[in-house]
């Protein structure tokens, strides 16, 4: 039995910032996790669940307030998910992140002889995301900050971001830190002009309704913007009056894709229409270009992936004549970024959209020395693979957050590369992956990353090389 009571109040002191993103302080030897809490807080926090070794809690008076709390930049900071660490002065998220890489790859990969270098920041702590995914909802989420204002709102009516935890409700947001200021000048005036026509929002309980998202992607290096609306149906009337919106009030605005998804997923997807534009745009990542179409995958911060590539490219120590394997190489980026300093590439993912995006980027920068194949890792990544094209000098991968199949994880084991890069979304799965194969590498350099300030989310990259190699 806990002795830390479920439905009580308790004191405590925070000691450190969980991968969570809580602030984690003793009660009675069990660590307590309170949500907004910061490293140096006096806190008093009322306790929701609690178990023998971890008890949840919500900050309810903040006693004496650390000398690492910052006020937030933004007036939702308190209220919405996007940026759950705005409080948190920024070289404490980076030490923090620092030590979560650390705490996962230590006791299961033995890194005590390694040490974790101290997390690259990102060259913009605010405005850093090229991609943003806003909702509209009929279901709007109230902050306690509106609240207490005692005016009346529309509930009826909201473009934002979801309320942290729930499916159903939407923050309508006014201000947003994360994009650009185009992107909020974009929502605002969005929002006045389809609630001007009529256009009702999408009612997630009853499937029914016309607008689902808006989605924008912008160039950070070409100034390219996007602007995607999403709706259930796709009346030529309505698409047109929104082109005409676009053109008269945003000409920074390069292309307009209407997206008709009539089905219940959540995801931004459907049968999509240029309205204008090329229908795609464009950025860059040290020095190559990359086309983005609505639904290709790019890296969020462009301007921090080149410093992540960067790192992945040193930790391979690439030689002219060598061949290199990227797995899950989504669209290319790692596989272009490393092509001149290589004889080969070869490039394999899961997602034949992806595949074919990573091989119009290569003939868009006149690259002849990357081949990009598709297909399931687990089951594409055999003999016959690296017989047909060849074994690998170097290895990159980057899978996606759920880490490698055990499948992928034993063929690197057997074909074992002298050179291993791994860069990761997850310490967590990462370290799960190294740890079989502890008997056939070594770790030799761990580099976190700060992809997403002001979130508990870092990137890690680990350089490994085969025992016995050079």
């Amino acid at each position: 039995m806990s002795p830390v009571k479920r439905g009580t109040l308790a004191e405590l002191d925070i000691e450190k910032l969980a991968d969570d993103g809580t602030g984690i302080g003793p009660v009675d030897g069990v660590p307590v996790h309170v949500e907004d809490a910061v490293p140096g807080d006096r806190v008093k926090a009322y306790i929701y669940d609690a178990s023998s070794d971890r008890a949840e809690a919500k900050l309810d008076t903040l006693l004496a307030p650390s000398d690492l709390r910052v006020e937030p930049r933004c007036r939702y900071a308190d209220d919405c998910g996007g940026c759950t660490w705005q409080h948190v002065d920024y070289e404490a998220q980076l030490a923090a992140k620092r030590r979560h890489v650390a705490e996962a790859l230590g006791e299961p990969t033995s890194i005590d002889d390694v040490e974790v270098r101290p997390t690259l920041p990102s060259p913009k702590q605010f405005f850093y995301r090229n991609k943003m995914d806003f909702d509209f909802s009929t279901d709007r989420w109230l902050t306690r900050g509106e609240i207490d204002t005692g005016k009346e709102f529309d509930t009826d009516f909201a473009l934002g971001l979801h309320a942290p935890g729930n499916f159903y409700k939407v923050l309508d947001l006014q201000e947003c830190h994360l994009h650009s200021e185009l992107s909020a000048r974009l929502v605002n005036r969005t929002r006045d002009f389809v609630k001007e026509k009529g256009w009702r929002p999408w009612d997630i309980r009853n499937h029914e309704g016309f607008l689902r998202h808006l989605v924008l992607r912008t160039g950070e290096q070409t100034g390219d913007c996007m602007v995607n609306l999403v709706t259930c149906g796709a009346p030529e009337d309505r698409i047109s009056a929104f082109a005409d919106f676009l053109r008269g009030e945003f000409p920074e605005v390069t292309t307009y894709v209407h997206t008709n998804h009539t089905g219940k997923s959540q995801n931004p997807e459907g049968e999509e229409q240029v309205v204008f534009g090329p229908g795609v745009i464009y950025d860059e990542i040290g020095d190559y270009r990359f086309e983005i179409s609505p639904s290709s995958f790019f890296q969020t911060n462009t301007l921090q992936a080149e410093r992540l590539y960067e790192v992945a490219r040193d930790f391979a120590d690439l030689h002219p004549t060598d061949r290199l394997y990227d797995l899950y190489c989504g669209a290319g980026t790692i596989s272009l970024f490393m092509s001149a300093h290589v004889d080969e590439v070869i490039g394999a993912e899961l997602v034949e959209d992806a595949v074919a995006n990573a091989r119009t980027n290569v003939a868009m920068n006149g690259v002849d020395n990357c081949t990009f194949v598709s297909g399931d890792l687990k089951e594409l990544f055999t003999d016959d693979f690296v017989d047909t094209h060849g074994q690998p000098d170097v290895l990159i991968v980057d899978p996606p957050r759920a880490g490698m199949h055990k499948d992928v994880v034993a063929q690197i084991a057997d074909f074992a590369p002298e050179r291993f890069v791994y860069v990761s979304c997850s310490p967590q799965t990462q370290a799960r992956d190294l740890e079989r194969l502890r008997n056939t590498y070594r770790i030799d350099a761990v580099q976190p990353v700060d992809m997403f300030p002001h979130t508990p989310h870092v990137e890690n990259v680990v350089r490994l090389t085969a025992e016995g190699g050079c």
